[in-house]
């Protein structure tokens, strides 16, 4: 069926439970291994830059893929391509419980990015495929909620199982939700949702856009050397060849009139890029931080961390809401305001700093994040055609992505500049505090940027109103 909103409640229930359940796995997996982190640096003797790849490696991979998945799944079907890749995922989630050493790990980590690059941007088109626009605040408040669900036991059953079985477990996990949720799809999801019949799938365009990403990404984690430019400055080249393809080509992977003719849909991207780059390294860091400098254990650095996600869980349906009656500009642009507050406040610890303060910055945070993301989505897609929420979802994810990768960047250049190549030691503690002063410092002043940016993006067209 072409994608369109249905009145079967059972159809539209089942896709909001999957979907959700989908939301959960991916975030989940990367907040519990951000929280095992020094047990796996440990056990493979590898320094803080390469350990940082444990996560980059995941996030680098589903960056690069999401926006050809997401014409893919336009394409040949949302249902479809969901499904490959929650399969991607769980099996890649055993080759990573099974790694013998950090290369093997990351490898493994790559291909559990592919699959999350198929996960969440293709669940929430689903959700704008069935549900109508008067309620795409609510059902896609629930599914950021979930995101965040799963980011905030992350760190809670992430350090628990770590200190308890080993980091190993953790992956054990992520087969045990996947294979439920293929379950699930296989068992109760029987609709389909496309569009674009006639259309051809883009694959030099694809080719273009994944590798000059790439090249433009992994030269950002080199910024500091002449590697690192000419990786960026060809990435640039390889983006101008990709863009110059995309206006002639018939049906592109990425229809560039989307950026050229809809000041909200570009803001709103820009100021999910920026939002992203300034939050997503603070679990990486606080971790670190927590077990190293506070000398916790896993299981209780986790229930720390757990802080900012569970009141991003929990705010997020109401701020989902609250956009379908107030501007979304007006509550997303707040958010990201209290977010940079919280910013600051980190940017104040050091190895004095009482517990109690990190968790009410930490709390600070996770409210301005709620406020600031579903009511984001939700204007992204109603700045869109419904023939364009599978693009326009995986670039918004893409974004959120990016973000991700460039907020690990800029903290592996701080971690590079202040700490070297080298294990964390108790001799390199001050480094370490230095390092993450001037990290959180940089992010909370970028954070400023994107409330300015959010502010910018102008109205969103009234629920209900046809595309």
């Amino acid at each position: 069926m072409a994608s369109t909103t249905v009145d079967d409640a059972g159809t539209k229930k089942f896709v909001l439970l999957i979907t959700t359940l989908a939301a959960f796995l991916s975030p989940f997996g990367t907040s519990s291994v951000n929280i095992a982190l020094p047990s796996i640096g440990k056990e493979f003797l590898i320094d803080a830059i390469l350990l940082s790849w444990v996560t980059t490696a995941h996030l680098l991979a589903t960056a690069i893929f999401l926006v050809p998945f997401g014409k893919i799944a336009d394409l040949y079907g949302r249902r479809r391509i969901f499904t490959y890749g929650i399969l991607t995922f769980t099996l890649a989630s055993i080759g990573s419980s099974l790694s013998t050493s950090a290369m093997m790990l990351i490898f493994f980590r790559i291909l559990q990015g592919m699959g999350s690059a198929a996960i969440y941007p293709i669940g929430a088109a689903m959700l704008t495929s069935v549900f109508p626009s008067r309620e795409l605040g609510k059902v896609l408040g629930i599914n950021v909620a979930a995101v965040y669900l799963g980011g905030s036991l992350g760190p809670f059953l992430g350090g628990f199982l770590t200190h308890h079985l080993g980091w190993r477990s953790i992956f054990f996990l992520n087969v045990i939700l996947g294979l439920t949720i293929i379950v699930f799809i296989f068992w109760k999801l029987k609709g389909e949702w496309y569009e674009g019949e006639e259309s051809k799938f883009d694959l030099v365009g694809s080719i273009l856009y994944s590798f000059t990403l790439l090249l433009i990404m992994y030269g950002f984690f080199h910024l500091s050397t002449m590697l690192g430019f000419w990786l960026i400055l060809f990435g640039a080249l390889g983006m101008g060849a990709f863009m110059k393809w995309e206006i002639k080509v018939e049906d592109p992977v990425l229809d560039l009139h989307l950026f050229k003719e809809n000041k909200l849909f570009v803001l709103s991207n820009l100021a999910t890029l920026i939002n992203y780059s300034a939050t997503f390294a603070v679990t990486f860091l606080l971790s670190l931080y927590l077990q190293y400098i506070k000398k916790l254990t896993p299981e209780n650095a986790g229930l720390i961390l757990v802080s900012q996600p569970m009141v991003q869980a929990f705010f997020s349906p109401f701020a989902g809401k609250l956009s379908d009656r107030i501007e979304p500009r007006i509550v997303a642009s707040t958010g990201m305001a209290l977010t940079s507050v919280g910013l600051f406040l980190l940017a104040a610890l050091d190895e004095k700093t009482g517990l109690g303060f990190a968790v009410a910055s930490l709390i600070l945070l996770g409210f301005g994040f709620a406020l600031f993301s579903s009511p984001n989505t939700n204007a992204v897609m109603r700045s869109v055609g419904n023939r364009f929420y599978g693009v326009a979802s995986g670039t918004l994810s893409t974004m959120r992505v990016v973000g991700m990768v460039f907020s690990m960047g800029i903290t592996t250049q701080v971690l590079s500049l202040y700490v070297g190549k080298v294990q964390i030691t108790p001799e390199y503690f001050p480094a370490f505090l230095s390092g993450q002063r001037l990290g959180f410092t940089f992010f909370a002043l970028l954070c400023v940027g994107g409330t300015l940016t959010s502010l910018a993006r102008g109205k969103v067209r009234p629920p209900g109103r046809k595309p």
